[in-house]
């Protein structure tokens, strides 16, 4: 891991901060505006949902939303611009759509698992990927469902272990591959460090890894191109690279891996506007900035003549410690290059701009 030479390097500002008084799990931009989202959990066990409104270099408190269960996670992704409803996983196992303009009943509500959404993505709204709008959720029930919200009550799909192998935890999903109506994935992490990439269009199994230690975040640089890139994240400080453009029939994908730091990476978010820079967020309250660099040919071919990637290289841009505790959450804004927002466990909630990112 290098430094990038000779360019100027992007400085991480903290522009506005704002004390919480609950656990906050997840932080999401509303799209085309300047407001944001802080989903968590009050002491007293129920679920919160915070709307703010960034005005200067303060946050305005516009809306608290109160609910029976602790919120984990959340996505606009399967949503209108229009609507912009957020899909919500709580600690219930409950998938809910609320509009958040009358947020007393959810548009959508169903049990999806049979323990806490961990995880969810969303994909085919916000005019981001082609074909249907669908919400992926991963659950410590071990198993990884898809929604389609215009259908009640049963998945599109349901990814669970076979008779016979172990439920494992699974603790994050991304879709990818949704550049047409009929292709899509979803990548799913789990507790022991496999990796699961499920082929939605075939609705099998395309391909697994394990990376030793459990995966905590993936995802792919764009969800509505071609496979290009997925990163994901561990609970020992590593992350790992994968070129998904060239999949070798025994070796899989080439991938690059990276010891950023001691403590747990808890996310991963690809900058909208660039996809081969994404920041790492840990478990030491640091934020890390990357970029990936493609090298000179992406794949080669084995003795055997088949094509196999080739890994490319990480440098770090930037990194930045704002908390002494775990920053688990971290979303870019889809619409000012830069602003980024994240949650940590020390109950803060913190925007940030990052400069110069034209320049890299």
């Amino acid at each position: 891991m290098s430094a990038a030479p000779g360019l100027e390097r992007p400085q991480v500002v903290s522009h506005a901060q704002q004390a919480l008084n609950y656990t906050v799990f997840d932080c999401k931009w509303v799209p085309r505006s300047a407001r944001l989202l802080c989903l968590g959990s009050a002491a007293r066990g129920t679920g919160l949902v915070q709307l703010y409104e960034l005005r200067g270099a303060r946050l305005e408190l516009l809306r608290e939303i109160e609910k029976p269960k602790p919120i984990k996670c959340g996505t606009f992704g399967a949503t209108s611009l229009q609507q912009r409803y957020l899909a919500t996983g709580d600690f219930d196992g409950n998938l809910n759509i609320w509009n958040l303009e009358a947020p007393e009943i959810p548009v959508y509500s169903v049990k999806g698992h049979k323990e806490i959404i961990n995880s969810i993505d969303g994909v085919g709204g916000l005019g981001i990927g082609e074909g249907a709008p669908e919400i992926v959720t991963g659950s410590r029930d071990g198993t990884v469902k898809v929604w389609d919200p215009r259908q009640k009550d049963t998945p599109v799909a349901n990814m669970e272990p076979v008779q016979g192998e172990s439920k494992r935890d699974c603790w994050t999903v991304a879709f990818g591959n949704a550049y047409n109506q009929e292709e899509r994935v979803v990548c799913a992490g789990y507790d022991n460090g496999d990796i699961k990439l499920f082929d939605l269009k075939t609705m099998s199994l395309r391909w697994e890894t394990n990376i030793k230690n459990g995966v905590c975040s993936v995802e792919f640089d764009r969800k509505d191109i071609n496979m290009n890139k997925l990163v994901a994240t561990s609970l020992e400080g590593k992350f790992h690279v994968f070129d998904m453009r060239t999949q070798h029939p025994t070796k899989g994908f080439a991938s690059v891996s990276e010891k950023a730091q001691k403590s747990t990476i808890w996310q991963v978010r690809h900058l909208p506007q660039n996809r081969d820079i994404f920041m790492t967020s840990g478990g030491s309250g640091s934020l890390h900035l990357w970029k990936y660099e493609y090298p000179a040919q992406r794949s080669k071919k084995d003795s055997e003549g088949a094509e196999m990637g080739v890994a490319g290289s990480v440098s770090l841009l930037q990194n930045v410690t704002l908390s002494t505790q775990p920053i688990s959450s971290l979303d870019w804004s889809p619409d000012k290059k830069g602003l980024c927002v994240c949650g940590a466990f020390d109950q803060t909630v913190r925007v940030l701009i990052v400069t110069k990112l034209n320049k890299i």
